[in-house]
């Protein structure tokens, strides 16, 4: 499978605009524009605004479930910060009685490490982020709270919020999916979600983790594949097709590329159901990796990437070549997206939004802006590094590439759609 990057080292741009991003680089140290997608849209003609799933999004920056997204100090920093979506950390579902047959994933222990990672296959040297906790600690009732009250931050902004919840597996020796969780949990879902005045239906992100990856649970490929091909029924089974929003977050398996494009294929060819849309793809898993006394850690970095990107290019080198025989769903990437231009090595794959967690959890030595939280320091940089900022390499794929429209924009959906058009001599064979 190719896992060759598809930009270039250093981006191709006109020497006025690279003057004027060192300008905002360095202007914007202490503080980025209220609204960043108007001026980067009137000031450089670039339109950030994607979709997560199938809701609008203002940019195509979003916070990943985790850590930095279980109270509402953390939401609320991460709208004031203009981001385009938060995932909110994810609930263990329920039964009507407070039941959950997954309750060794909702563990109070939330030990983190933030350190730099030499990827193995490449060498580099990225940011990683490593941790013993799970899901949300507190109850299901708990969580409706802290949903509701997140909701009404993202109303009064332009922030997109959308609840995670992990719902029941069966082990291999379980003949059964525990559907009293699913219809539970998702109707109280629904229900806050109605109660907080959405006029959309209830999206909500289905999180395959790596440690799931990683557990007894997974070990056994057939067992993957039943997932995957039965949780978005059980899901739907919940509420009306109406009311409902699916999206599943991919976990990468311990086993290798061509079982993972396989589970994908089990995922989206819709045998039953399938979904709105997919998250691609969660944190490696390593049996061998040790971390607060225990053996066996999920980890990020240029590995991550350099994964996701692989499986990205083969199934979209299927898409072209007609070898699927579905429609793939709405794309979001997530995994070592430590920059604007690694955001558009996922977008040029067809990836409309981007989920991130590392990079908002980063020293604050490790950030160009003065002032402000992790989300706005990050940011700044993702938007106008002089060298891996989004800015220069949307610009530099307006000249190399001629994404740009009949009104001299370029803007980000294109770019994700590159690959169907100018792209497709990149994925064929």
């Amino acid at each position: 499978m190719n896992c060759s990057l598809i930009l270039p080292i250093t981006p191709v741009v006109s020497r006025l605009e690279c003057s004027r991003i060192v300008h905002d680089y360095e202007r914007f140290r202490d503080g980025l524009p209220s609204e960043i997608e108007s001026y980067l849209l009137e000031s450089y003609g670039l339109d950030v605004s994607s979709r997560y799933g199938p809701r609008k999004i203002t940019n195509p920056f979003g916070k990943a479930s985790g850590q930095l997204s279980l109270n509402l100090h953390q939401v609320k920093a991460d709208v004031n910060a203009g981001l385009g979506f938060v995932v909110l950390k994810t609930v263990i579902a329920e039964n009507g009685y407070g039941q959950r047959s997954m309750e060794e994933w909702a563990i109070k222990e939330t030990q983190m490490m933030i350190g730099q990672i030499i990827g193995k296959e490449t060498g580099e040297v990225g940011w990683n982020v490593t941790w013993q906790g799970r899901g949300w600690y507190g109850s299901l009732e708990e969580y409706i709270t802290f949903l509701s009250g997140a909701l009404q931050l993202g109303k009064s902004s332009r922030t997109v919020i959308v609840p995670s919840c992990k719902f029941h597996l069966p082990g291999p020796e379980e003949s059964h999916f525990h559907m009293d969780e699913y219809g539970y949990t998702i109707r109280r879902f629904n229900e806050a979600w109605k109660a907080s005045g959405m006029e959309e239906p209830l999206q909500l992100e289905k999180d395959f983790s790596p440690t799931l990856a990683g557990s007894d649970r997974a070990r056994q490929q057939n067992t993957i594949l039943r997932w995957l091909g039965e949780v978005v029924p059980c899901m739907r089974s919940a509420l009306p097709a109406h009311d409902l929003r699916v999206g599943i977050k991919v976990m990468n398996t311990i086993f290798n590329d061509e079982f993972q494009i396989d589970a994908l294929h089990t995922l989206m060819s819709g045998v039953r159901q399938r979904p709105d849309y997919i998250v691609y793809a969660n944190r490696l898993y390593d049996h061998g990796r040790s971390f607060a006394g225990r053996i066996g850690a999920a980890y990020g970095g240029p590995d991550l990437s350099i994964r996701n990107l692989r499986i990205l290019h083969e199934l979209r080198r299927q898409e072209i070549e007609g070898e699927l025989t579905y429609t793939v769903p709405i794309l979001s990437g997530t995994g070592n997206i430590h920059s604007g231009k690694m955001a558009l090595e996922y977008a040029l794959r067809g990836v409309e939004s981007m989920q991130m967690h590392t990079m908002f959890q980063k020293p604050l030595s490790a950030y160009s802006m003065r002032r402000g939280s992790k989300t706005e320091r990050g940011l700044h940089d993702l938007y106008f590094h002089p060298e891996t900022g989004l800015v220069a390499w949307m610009l530099h794929l307006r000249h190399a590439e001629e994404i740009v429209n009949g009104e001299g924009i370029t803007t980000f959906q294109d770019i994700a759609r590159w690959y169907r058009y100018q792209g497709r001599r990149f994925f064929q064979k």
